[in-house]
């Protein structure tokens, strides 16, 4: 299949079909479809947030700070849930369907064109596509700042044609080793592939391999390496199941804020956004203390511990946990609002390249029984495989099996109050698509 002979394809479809052709590392095809764009990446003042877990969120509150100061600003993330503007957020809303459309159909023609005349050495894939789209719509929203998420690792993933004020790398952990490496130290130096000539870049708490690694590629390019806690006080407190922080940095005061993401780890992704904005704020963006708190309060993150009430009082917990370190995360969110005897089933589908077995055994102790299910892709390991290996870690609990993710979460809920979701941000997804057809969310 070639891109010409989907031209006549509506524009969505035209993009998705490019999800054929898979994973590609390298800076070339993009470097060559934004030069031939005219550079839309020059357009716009970009902050760049790289990082095994966390990446997402502190994107998400960045940029929800810089929108509650009147900054124009946008956000670039992957995957989205449901559709496919949720990647395109301008303000505090996914694009418009007909500017995605238009500037979906100039930059595939545009692909399609160099590719004709060996301007392109390959086809572009999915996401080399979805960055350059995300480029244009920037640049014809005539915006003043990006928050743009790292894709993949960091060094060859598609975003790093950018040149930051600043950047943030959250957490380095194992995922992907098969693109990134098989160690710590090999998955820290594609993380710190972000860096670039005199930026400031912000760290979270890194294992002290991946830090060492990092503050030698940030000495390397000159740039000034910012730990999110050095020199930073935090007084934590709690409001239902929401984290209330005071935080201190050496530069300013923040709180009391109830933190709009649920989680212990939020803490810490919550101090890395600060840290990052205040970078910006030093490179000329306006952001003031009362928009950073209106950021931390009111984000919007969507299948990231978001807890959904449903009329009868039962609860729905969905979390992407999709990496061990996520499983982590969650189990400790189980572990001290959901305690026994009231653990909540767990509704779980996850990719064949996971750390399966690691993800089973942080999640299994705290949770009463499991539906196994699977997403709608290739690669999500079928419901009844991950039931057996369920059964093979733990022959006592409770597992059933229901390959539609939708009628899992009815399975679970006719028996359980309170179902939690997990193992990928495809499966929450699926679910949520669910929910709104059923007008349970908006």
């Amino acid at each position: 299949m070639t891109l010409h002979q989907d031209q006549d394809q509506p524009s969505p479809s035209r993009l998705l079909a490019l999800d054929t052709f898979g994973i590609k590392l390298g800076l070339d095809n993009i470097s060559r479809l934004c030069a031939a764009l005219g550079h839309p990446e020059r357009a716009f003042t970009t902050l760049h947030v790289a990082g095994t877990n966390g990446k997402g969120s502190v994107t998400a509150m960045v940029h929800a700070a810089l929108v509650a100061d009147g900054v124009r600003a946008s956000r670039y993330i992957s995957p989205h849930l449901i559709d496919l503007a949720e990647r395109f957020v301008i303000g505090s809303d996914p694009v418009d369907a007909d500017a995605l459309n238009h500037a979906t159909d100039d930059v595939l023609d545009c692909a399609e064109s160099l590719l004709g005349t060996d301007g392109l050495p390959i086809r572009v894939t999915f996401f080399e596509a979805t960055t350059a789209i995300a480029f244009e719509l920037f640049r014809r929203a005539r915006v003043d700042v990006a928050v743009i998420e790292v894709g993949l690792g960091g060094r060859y993933d598609a975003t790093n044609i950018l040149a930051p004020i600043a950047g943030a790398i959250t957490s380095i952990g194992f995922d992907h080793q098969e693109w990134l490496g098989q160690s710590i130290e090999a998955i820290a130096s594609e993380k710190a592939g972000i860096i670039k000539p005199g930026m400031d870049i912000v760290v979270g708490t890194l294992p002290q391999e991946a830090r060492r690694v990092v503050a030698e590629a940030a000495r390397a390019q000159r740039a000034q390496m910012i730990e999110a806690m050095a020199g930073a006080c935090v007084t934590r407190g709690s409001a239902g199941t929401r984290e209330t922080l005071i935080i201190d940095t050496p530069h300013d005061h923040y709180g009391p804020v109830s933190l709009a993401l649920r989680g212990e780890h939020q803490i810490g992704n919550a101090l890395v956004a600060i840290r990052l904005l205040e970078a910006a704020r030093r490179h000329g963006v306006r952001v003031s203390r009362d928009a950073i708190e209106h950021g931390l309060t009111l984000v919007d993150w969507p299948g990231r511990l978001e807890l959904i009430s449903l009329h009868d009082g039962r609860q729905l917990l969905l979390d992407a946990a999709h990496n061990l370190d996520g499983a982590r995360a969650l189990a400790a969110h189980l572990a001290r609002w959901h305690p026994a005897p009231a653990r909540p089933t767990l509704v779980l589908g996850v990719m064949r390249d996971k750390d399966i077995e690691g993800i089973i055994a942080t999640l299994l102790p705290v949770v009463s029984s499991v539906v196994t299910t699977a997403a709608r892709h290739t690669r999500a390991m079928p419901a009844d495989d991950l039931a057996a290996r369920i059964r093979a870690a733990k022959p006592s609990i409770q597992i059933r099996s229901e390959p539609s993710p939708v009628h899992a979460v009815d399975e679970a809920l006719a028996n359980d109050g309170t179902v939690c979701v997990a193992g990928s941000l495809m499966v929450v997804g699926e679910v949520r698509e669910g929910l709104k057809q059923r007008a349970i969310l908006r």
